[in-house]
């Protein structure tokens, strides 16, 4: 799935979350200064920012089917190898990275086995390949407030806790099958503070992803509706913490 959202949008709906995200899970995957890391679905560039810190922009390229987030990545990152390309068809040499991670993009693979085996393809042998995804299966990713309120409303709603890596062990399941060895997994979680309801609720107006596509499917009764019920599970008018947990793999090439 491409997001075809401008930048701006998806990092207002989802950099909140991605990008306290990011350092956790490059640290988790072993980054470190001397590596060359490939980024496989970069977005508007979350996890990009963590890595270019930690290694410099010369030791990093990134990826992404999305025209917008490509231009937008390259933007904020003069210098930096970047390609238009899902992450089943990676435009890479064999072997060219010491760690290649994707962050919250299995999800939306087309062929997750095949991606994950691309990651493993371009990765140099007894490299590392790692990814995360949000666990929406187990009803803790930042989303489930949202789609808590759909299913209260509308407990036959097709929402994310069918796509690839949102229940719990599917992520190794993917890698397995992709062929990496010595497969490990943890959880990762991060604690965002929103400072009052409308500030939460305003990006899933958007348009970005399944949640935003759900919305802009409502009529505007339906999105008043909607947002009344998820009003109703905050705090009125004062801030509040959404905890979000993230499944992790990671394995060698």
């Amino acid at each position: 799935m491409a997001f075809d959202v401008a930048a701006e949008a998806y990092g207002r709906f989802m950099g909140r979350y991605s990008e306290p995200l990011g350092p956790v899970f490059a640290e988790w995957a072993g980054v470190h200064r001397g590596d060359r890391v490939l980024d496989v679905g970069c977005g508007p560039g979350a996890l990009t920012a963590e890595l270019v810190a930690r290694v410099g922009v010369g030791h990093v390229a990134a990826v992404d089917p999305s025209a917008p987030f490509v231009e937008s990545v390259r933007a904020r990152f003069p210098g930096l190898e970047v390609h238009r390309a899902p992450a089943e068809q990676l435009p890479f040499d064999d072997g060219g990275f010491d760690r290649t991670l994707a962050q919250l993009v299995v999800h939306f693979m087309q062929d997750p086995v095949t991606g994950i085996g691309e990651m493993a393809r371009v990765t140099r042998r007894g490299g590392l390949v790692a990814a995360c995804t949000w666990d929406l299966g187990g009803h803790r990713s930042p989303l489930d407030p949202m789609w808590d309120a759909v299913r209260r409303m509308d407990p036959l709603v097709s929402d994310e806790s069918h796509l690839a890596g949102a229940r719990e062990g599917h992520l190794a399941e993917l890698a397995t099958a992709a062929g990496l060895l010595d497969v490990e997994t943890t959880e990762l979680s991060v604690t965002v503070t929103h400072p009052d309801f409308d500030e939460w609720w305003e990006p899933y107006t958007l348009g970005v992803g399944p949640a935003g596509d759900y919305v802009a499917s409502l009529d505007p009764r339906g999105r008043e509706v909607l947002r009344e019920e998820c009003r109703s599970g905050f705090p009125a008018d004062e801030p509040f913490e959404v905890t979000a947990v993230a499944w992790a793999v990671r394995g060698r090439a």
